[in-house]
């Protein structure tokens, strides 16, 4: 079957269109209106799935002048995400329509739900970088519609801008990294922005990016981007903080979808950067949030924060499988993205269970809920005990494929590299630690101060069954699952021969030692679990200074006085001083630009000047020292005026007839304002301080040397060729524009939107500034 475009568009536009009907639908519908937002994902997963077993790109013009277009791919890695957002939405919507009874907004919810989908369907699809930006930067708002979506809860509201804080941040990051790709791609004589062709030629697009130096910032930006959207070490901290969330929101955002879209695009970038250093950051990264995160999942106390906090953990997993060189770590990151997927968003189904039918989420406070909620208990043994990868459940399977990479690399590597197996040792055994930890609010003793429970309605159960069933079809036939779109996808993101095998070890090797060490010293650490978290509280304690929570907060702050400060200095509310920060900033951005461009500055051309235009200029700059000597506000102006007509004599010494009329007539208009206006300012200036003057000497000698330096580099050298431009505008004034005067036909024809839009915004002014009168007038304040 060939791969088709409007399958994938209509797969990513729906969601979009369905979003925008929500708040009307809302009124009509009710609450029943989850299930519509259900059957939208079941349509993008229906036609999603018709593309499997096919790969290429697809595209349709969007801006041709720049070589952008709505290009879309699929590929195992891309149909596997895509699939899994889709597929998962359907089951977050079912369950959302029965666990957000009685919420308010919901109209607004799920207009931004369904956004959201569309959002990661695009991110999956796109085979146009900056396509790919657009949709990454959508995820990032409507994940702040989402996590604030208690909108007078100020901790709500905390949570969902340090998220916005952070992932948009890494959007930027992103933006830039993209657009240095774009140059290396352009190098290379590849479209600038056409991710499908820059993979396909990788090869050649990595050596541009090394010869012209981007090789490294690019790759930084990345991961720096991938990190931020991830919730790796030390950007993690946004994500338990997003627990805020309603459940269905934690469920969908942060275990199977938007935490995933950068773990997705480092394994989408892989071929490209393939490498040494690709391996010593990315490889790293992961493996240090791996620990960290297992870590902060033991000392959590709430349900959602220890989740939040394993989110992180098998992020860093999947980023660590992806930094390794090897065939394993396709195939592990990719293996475990499935895997992840189905365990934790049945994880985070369960967790809204609990809260909604215990009514708290205190983990202290929970226990013995295998007998009020068994069905929901064998859900969560089956989620669990992938999630601590015991065999034979799915996370076993991928994590000892991790095992495998980390083996090999160290093998390979020798010395340091001995502690990428350690590491992921280490941190594996607190995942173990943490899963029996949450398998024993089912299975332990019941509290004496839980209340009654009942049993959770069917609604709320269903969707994480159907999870569990699918991790349980994952670990008995993992083959087939793994031959179905696994190994496809692994495929799109290695750089070598994959071929993946699941099963049960039936021989000793480094390896599977690890997976013993793991599952052993995690059940022998488990009945110690308490004092083990003392311990971690302690070491938390004592590290709270450099807690990246810590630093962010004292971040804020400091940007929060430092804006105090500017405000202060810069909005005093005085004409003068904006008037004297918006040349400097424009004197400074100037030559910021000559200085990046690393233009020469032309010498002047000499030549014999007319005793008339010498004499015009000498009396206009005698006119402009007048102006800053005068006493009163009459004489400046009068002076000022005197300026501006030795000007438009100069334009009509110099053949410039329409200019010096336009001068004139400005000038006039300009000096009669100035008389009307100085009857309500006082008559002289007042006391001008000595520092104040210097300051605006100063600042005039910039702007002076700003403006001259500026007629010199736009001035064309005497006896130099016409520019295309200027020879296009020429040739086709009079045939094109109707008219022969070039300047005039410029203004109303060739760049007509240009002079539309300006005369737009001073329209607008002069009715903001005819308002504000009326308002004086009739003694009005606002």
């Amino acid at each position: 079957m060939d791969l088709g475009f409007w399958p994938l568009a209509i797969a990513i536009g729906l969601p979009f269109v369905a979003a925008a009907g929500m708040p009307r639908l809302y009124p009509l519908v009710g609450e029943r209106i989850g299930y519509l937002g259900a059957a939208v994902a079941a349509v993008s997963f229906g036609l999603l799935g018709t593309q499997i077993g096919t790969e290429g790109s697809v595209s349709r013009p969007w801006i041709p002048s720049l070589d952008v277009a709505v290009r879309l791919h699929a590929d195992g890695l891309a149909l596997l995400f895509a699939l899994l957002a889709s597929g998962i939405g359907i089951l977050i919507f079912a369950y959302a329509t029965s666990y957000m009874h009685g919420k308010p907004d919901l109209g607004r919810f799920y207009m931004a739900l369904l956004a959201f989908m569309g959002s990661v369907l695009g991110v999956a699809l796109a085979a146009d970088l900056l396509l790919l930006f657009l949709f990454w930067e959508l995820t990032s708002v409507c994940s702040f519609v989402l996590i604030g979506y208690h909108t007078e809860d100020a901790e709500s509201q905390y949570s969902a801008r340090m998220a916005m804080v952070i992932t948009v941040g890494g959007g930027l990051c992103l933006l830039v990294g993209i657009l240095f790709v774009a140059i290396a791609a352009e190098t290379a004589g590849i479209g600038a922005f056409d991710l499908a062709a820059i993979l396909e030629r990788n090869d050649a697009v990595r050596v541009a990016l090394e010869e012209t130096g981007l090789f490294t910032p690019a790759l930084v930006l990345l991961v720096i981007a991938a990190a931020a959207k991830s919730a790796q070490v030390p950007l993690y901290f946004w994500l338990p903080r997003a627990m805020v969330a309603p459940t269905p929101v934690s469920a969908f955002l942060h275990s199977a979808t938007m935490v995933k879209v950068g773990v997705y695009a480092l394994g989408r970038v892989r071929p490209l950067f393939h490498g040494t250093e690709w391996t010593s950051l990315v490889a790293t990264l992961g493996i240090a949030t791996m620990a960290v995160g297992a870590l902060l999942a033991v000392l959590a106390r709430d349900i959602k924060e220890l989740l939040a906090y394993s989110t992180a953990s098998h992020l860093g997993l999947m980023v660590a499988a992806f930094g390794f060189r090897s065939r394993y770590g396709a195939e592990a990151g990719v293996f475990h993205l499935l895997n992840h997927a189905l365990f934790k968003a049945a994880l985070f189904l369960v967790a809204g269970v609990i809260a909604h039918e215990a009514g708290t989420r205190h983990i202290d406070e929970l226990g013995g809920l295998r007998h009020d909620l068994p069905v929901t208990a064998v859900i969560t043994a089956l989620a669990t005990l992938s999630m601590a990868g015991i065999p034979p459940f799915s996370g076993f399977y991928s994590k000892e494929i991790l095992f495998e990479a980390t083996w090999e690399t160290a093998q390979t590597g020798g010395g340091v590299a001995w502690l990428y197996p350690a590491a992921a040792v280490f941190a594996s055994v607190f995942t173990v630690l943490y899963s029996l930890r949450f398998l024993w609010l089912f299975f332990g003793d019941r509290p004496d101060g839980l209340g009654s429970i009942h049993r959770a309605p069917g609604a709320l159960v269903v969707p994480p069954a159907v999870l569990a069933g699918a991790l349980l079809l994952v670990s008995v036939r993992p083959s087939a699952v793994i031959d179905l779109i696994v190994n496809d996808a692994a495929r799109a993101t290695a750089v070598g021969v994959v071929d993946i095998h699941a099963g049960i070890p039936r021989h000793v090797s480094g390896p599977v030692v690890m997976s013993v060490i793991t599952v052993s010293a995690g059940f022998a650490c488990f009945p110690f679990y308490t004092e083990i978290r003392g311990i971690l509280e302690g070491v938390s304690t004592a590290t709270a200074r450099v807690h990246p929570t810590t630093v962010y907060r004292s971040t804020l702050g400091t940007v929060d006085r430092t804006s105090r400060l500017v405000r202060s200095r810069v909005q005093n509310g005085l004409i003068r001083t904006y008037v004297w920060w918006l040349l400097l900033s424009a004197c400074a951005l100037t030559a910021a630009g000559y200085a990046s461009t690393a233009v020469g500055i032309p010498a002047p051309a000499m030549a014999e000047t007319p005793v008339a235009v010498v004499l015009v200029l000498s009396v206009a700059v005698v006119a402009a020292i007048a102006v800053a000597s005068a006493e009163s506000h009459v004489t400046g102006v009068l002076t000022l005026g005197i300026l501006g007509f030795m000007i438009a004599i100069f334009y009509i010494l110099g053949s410039g007839a329409d200019l010096a009329l336009t001068q004139l007539v400005v000038e006039t208009l300009l000096l009669l304002i100035f008389l009307l206006v100085l009857e309500e300012i006082p008559e002289f200036y007042g006391e001008l301080k000595r520092g104040r003057a210097l300051r605006d000497a100063a600042l005039s000698v910039v702007v002076g040397t700003t403006a001259f330096v500026s007629v010199l580099l736009a001035a064309p050298e005497r006896g130099a060729d016409p520019t295309p431009t200027a020879v296009f505008y020429v040739t086709n004034a009079v045939p094109e524009g109707g008219g022969a005067n070039v300047v005039n036909v410029i203004l109303t024809d060739f760049r007509a939107f240009d002079t539309l839009g300006e005369s737009i915004v001073v329209i607008i002014a002069a009715l903001s500034v005819l308002v504000l009168l009326t308002m004086r007038d009739r003694g009005e304040t606002q």
